[in-house]
C-alpha cells in the first residue's frame, strides 16, 4: 500500500500520478495534466477501494465518456446469489463500468465480498439497506454505532463506492411534507432513513455525523456518492422544491467531503420529462460544484413498465448530452420485478447506446470514430464489419443469419431494391 497518499483526491493534489490513474489515462483521450486537475478539484472521482485488487480503474467526470452502472442484488422474494453473480459476469461481458449490490436478504458479506474478488469493475453498495439486513432490527431501533458500523464493514470489504443520503435533512423532510407530491418518496435508503427520523425524532445520522462518515471513506479511499433521497418518481414532481432543497445540502456536504480528500458523485433524478433535463443536469454542476453527476435514468415518462429501459435511454442520452457523466441502467423489468439475465442484458445495451449518443453529442474526441467504420462498412455491404463494429456483434449476426436473402450482398429487407448495391454500382465502387 502507497503511504505517500491517502486517496486518489490526495494523490492528485500532490501531482502523483496512480496506478489506477494509468489505467483511466489507457482508456480515455484525455491528458495526464487534466485528469490531475480535475481529480483534485473533485471533477472526476476515479472509485477505487485499496481493497479492491483486482479493479481495473475507471474515471467518472469531466472530458471522459459516459459511464454505465449495473444494479443487481437478492430480495428475500429472489434469493440467489447465483443467479446474481452471472449477472454480474454478463455486466463484465458487455462492458458495463460499474456494479451496484442492492442486496437486502441473505448472506451479503458474502456475496459481497465474492464480488470484490471475481469483479474488475466498480463495486458500489448502499450500506443503509445492509443495516437492516445485517442487525435484523427494526428501522427506529438502529442505532447510530450500527449505521456506521456497516459503513465501516462495506469499506473493509473493498467496495469502491457507496450511496450515502447524508442530504436528506430535517429541513428537506419539511419541505416534502409542506410540498404536495404525486408519488412521495421512491427511494429505499431515503424512506429508511426517514423512517428513523420520524419515529426518533432526531436529524440524519449521516448528516450530523458526516466527519465520521469522511473518516471511513479517507482511510479505504471509498468514493461517496451522495443519494437523492427526494429523487422525483413522477415526472410532475421533477425538480420541485424537495429535490433542490436536498440537492443544495448536496451541494454544502461535497465541499466538506472534498476538504478531506475524499472523492464525492452526486445522485441525480429519476423520473424527469425531457425539456427539464438540461436544466437539472446545470442545477447539479452549479450547485454541487462540478462533482461527477450520476443519472438514475432519467426516465422521461411514466406510462411505460415493460420498456423502462427505452424511456431511460432518452433521458439518459439527453442528460449525458448536457453534461451527466455516470447512467444508472434500467431495464425492461423496472418498477415490475427483480430483472432477469436477459433484462440485464436490455438495460445494459440501452445505456450504453445512450452514453455514447450523449458523449458524440458533446463532442467528446475520438466518440465517433466506431460510427465512421460502421458507415465505412455499410457503404460497402461488407456484413463481417458491421458486426464487428456493432455494441452487441452476437445479435447483430443473429438477425442477419436468421433471413437470408438470395444474394448474400444485401439483406431481405430490400434486396433487389438495395439502395447501396445501386449506387455502388452506378459509381463503380
Amino acid at each position: 500500500m502507497n503511504t505517500a497518499y491517502t486517496t486518489q483526491m490526495d494523490a492528485a493534489r500532490k501531482g502523483l500520478v496512480t496506478p489506477q490513474m494509468v489505467q483511466v489515462l489507457e482508456n480515455e483521450t484525455i491528458s495526464r495534466e487534466e485528469l490531475l486537475a480535475h481529480v483534485a478539484a473533485g471533477r472526476i472521482a476515479i472509485p477505487a477501494n485499496k481493497h479492491h485488487h483486482c479493479l481495473k480503474a475507471v474515471g467518472v467526470g469531466q472530458g471522459l465518456k459516459t459511464k454505465i452502472n449495473v444494479n443487481l442484488g437478492v430480495s428475500k422474494d429472489a434469493c440467489s446469489f447465483e443467479a446474481e453473480l452471472s449477472k454480474a459476469h454478463l455486466a463484465m461481458k458487455y462492458q458495463a463500468d460499474a456494479i451496484m449490490d442492492l442486496s437486502v436478504s441473505g448472506d451479503t458479506k458474502g456475496f459481497r465480498k465474492r464480488l470484490v474478488k471475481e469483479i474488475p469493475l466498480m463495486i458500489g453498495t448502499v450500506p443503509i439497506y445492509d443495516t437492516l439486513t445485517r442487525t435484523g432490527k427494526p428501522t427506529e431501533q438502529i442505532t447510530i454505532d450500527e449505521w456506521f458500523e456497516t459503513v465501516e464493514i462495506h469499506a473493509a470489504n473493498g467496495v469502491d463506492f457507496i450511496t450515502i443520503h447524508a442530504g436528506l435533512t430535517s429541513k428537506c423532510i419539511t419541505s416534502l411534507k409542506t410540498n404536495e407530491r404525486l408519488c412521495g418518496m421512491v427511494s429505499r435508503g431515503g424512506a429508511i432513513l426517514f423512517e428513523w427520523m420520524e419515529k426518533n425524532a432526531k436529524e440524519n445520522p449521516f448528516y450530523t455525523h458526516f466527519d465520521r462518515l469522511l473518516d471511513i471513506c479517507e482511510a479505504h479511499d471509498v468514493c461517496i456518492s451522495l443519494g437523492d433521497g427526494l429523487r422525483p418518481g413522477a415526472i410532475k414532481d421533477s425538480t420541485d422544491a424537495p429535490q433542490i432543497q436536498e440537492l443544495i445540502t448536496l451541494g454544502e456536504l461535497t465541499r466538506r467531503a472534498w476538504r478531506r480528500n475524499v472523492q464525492v458523485m452526486i445522485e441525480g433524478p429519476g423520473h424527469v420529462p425531457l425539456h427539464e433535463i438540461e436544466m437539472n443536469v446545470q442545477l447539479q454542476k452549479k450547485l454541487c460544484h462540478n462533482a461527477p453527476f450520476y443519472v438514475l435514468g432519467p426516465l422521461v415518462t411514466d406510462i411505460a413498465p415493460g420498456y423502462d429501459h427505452i424511456t431511460s435511454a432518452i433521458g439518459g442520452a439527453v442528460a449525458a448530452m448536457h453534461g451527466a457523466d455516470f447512467l444508472c441502467y434500467v431495464t425492461p423489468a423496472e418498477h415490475l420485478r427483480l430483472p432477469s439475465a436477459e433484462d440485464v442484458k436490455e438495460g445494459i445495451m440501452a445505456s450504453k447506446i445512450a452514453a455514447h449518443a450523449g458523449d458524440i453529442a458533446k463532442g467528446l474526441a475520438g466518440s465517433a470514430t466506431i460510427d465512421h467504420k460502421m458507415s465505412q462498412s455499410r457503404s460497402k455491404l461488407d456484413w463481417e464489419g458491421q458486426f464487428m463494429n456493432s455494441l452487441d456483434p452476437e445479435k447483430a449476426r443473429e438477425y442477419r443469419n436468421s433471413s437470408q436473402p438470395e444474394e448474400q450482398e444485401v439483406c431481405t429487407m430490400c434486396g433487389d431494391f438495395c439502395a447501396v448495391k445501386r449506387v455502388n454500382n452506378l459509381l463503380n465502387i
